[in-house]
């Protein structure tokens, strides 16, 4: 029976680790044959042998991995169709599971001539913005060990250096991550740009995500609009005179807290002007913009990353107590740890049928969703025995949600919530204590 192609996909994918993916490879440096679904990969002895075998192709030997098929003599068929029988190691997606996958090099995708155009257009475009500005700006600028090249770099008036990274293909999140550090390491904040929503680079580094804009209209100089990675902190106190629903019980009430989310602009309250690209290249060198890391306080994924105004990153160090900067993300997220099926070693080559198993579509990454969630306590009530002691923390996030510099606060006539007691619009009661008034 001949399966039409849909239903060969279909039969693939949805295999569990079948013989369509390489589980096997041979090493040539110590002349051994590794399974890949086993934890120990067949070689207790040899504790080190998964950091080794992934390592980037650019920091080992490229002839380090060899085809099975090849090694034993049978056919490869990546060299008889004129590539290479040398191998890589990479994570594959099955139905939510993550194996180890051998495949032959060259890496499995390699920029298409329109992802290339929109790479070297958006390129020439951060070095043309920063420039214009008054920056320092290069592009193709190595690190001092060379193992990371920016394809911009940007540096600003006071010392910082941005590497921007344009990623407009498949990219692996060790790759992200390796390459991230060793920006850092060299004091330089990477800034990944991506144009896909399931990009894997999201949220695994400081990002941004614009349009999938032809090249031609990226070097017209054509609106390029930051859709993901900037965000704009809102704070505001859960009453239910408040615009926004309570985050703790799902809009069912009001706590009578202050709640801080971070929001993308076209979500906030007001609205946001849309950020461009032009303003992060500026901004992110000046330090105007900076990149910061919340941890996520339910479950999921780890947290996010994102480029936000000085401003609110001071603003929301002291309403959470942060006085150090933010952690960084863990170099393994949940969704990447690998999966060893233990089964017995394939050893037929599979050149042409490496990316059938991925067919499974990549997560939506950039979903848009506030994060954050940080929630401060109802603040206490006015004693007339023992007076109430407002700390710089109440008192800031009263006077972001507010909307009134600090020196405008003072306590509520009735309930003693810090309101807007001075100034032009000030009054003796707060907006809850005032309906209750008005309906006796």
């Amino acid at each position: 029976m001949t399966l039409a192609p849909q239903a060969i996909c279909s039969t693939v994918s949805s295999a569990p680790y079948g013989v369509e993916m390489a589980n096997g490879v041979w090493h040539t440096g110590y002349d051994i044959e590794i399974n890949l679904s086993l934890p120990d990969l067949g070689h207790e002895d040899r504790p080190d042998l998964l950091r080794e075998i992934t390592a980037s192709v650019a920091d080992r030997d490229p002839q380090l991995l060899e085809c099975l098929a090849h090694h034993h003599g049978r056919e490869c068929l990546s060299e008889s169709g004129g590539k290479s029988p040398w191998m890589f190691i990479r994570r594959g997606r099955v139905g939510g599971r993550r194996p180890l996958v051998a495949s032959h090099l060259p890496i499995t995708h390699k920029a298409t001539p329109v992802e290339s155009a929109q790479h070297k257009a958006t390129k020439e475009r951060i070095v043309e913005t920063a420039s214009r500005c008054g920056l320092d700006a290069e592009a193709e600028v190595s690190t001092a060990n060379r193992r990371t090249v920016s394809d911009a770099l940007v540096a600003g008036p006071g010392g910082i250096r941005i590497g921007w990274e344009i990623q407009y293909h498949h990219i692996s999140p060790s790759s992200v991550h390796r390459r991230s550090v060793n920006a850092v390491e060299h004091e330089i904040t990477p800034l990944w740009v991506a144009k896909d929503r399931t990009a894997a680079l999201i949220d695994r580094a400081p990002w941004a995500r614009v349009d999938d804009m032809p090249w031609k209209d990226i070097t017209d100089g054509k609106e390029m609009v930051i859709r993901g990675g900037y965000r704009y902190l809102q704070v505001w106190k859960c009453v239910p005179s408040s615009d926004r629903h309570c985050s703790l019980s799902d809009g069912a009430g009001h706590c009578g807290g202050i709640h801080a989310d971070w929001f993308l602009p076209a979500l906030c309250q007001p609205e946001k002007n849309p950020v461009h690209i032009e303003d992060l290249v500026l901004s992110s060198a000046t330090g105007e913009s900076v990149p910061v890391y919340v941890p996520n306080r339910g479950s999921g994924r780890a947290g996010r990353h994102m480029w936000v105004s000085a401003d609110d990153c001071e603003l929301w160090r002291e309403l959470v107590g942060e006085k150090t900067p933010l952690p960084v993300a863990p170099e393994q997220e949940e969704d990447d740890q690998i999966t060893f099926a233990e089964q017995e070693i394939d050893r037929a080559c599979r050149a042409g049928e490496e990316g059938w198993f991925v067919s499974d579509a990549r997560p939506i990454r950039d979903l848009g969703q506030p994060t954050g969630g940080y929630t401060l306590p109802r603040m206490p009530l006015q004693r007339s025995v023992k007076p109430t002691l407002i700390t710089s923390v109440e008192r800031a996030a009263a006077s972001a949600a507010l909307g009134c510099p600090p020196w405008e606060l003072g306590l509520c006539a009735g309930c003693g919530q810090l309101m807007r007691r001075h100034g032009r619009h000030a009054a003796m009661y707060c907006a809850v204590c005032r309906a209750e008034l008005n309906g006796r």
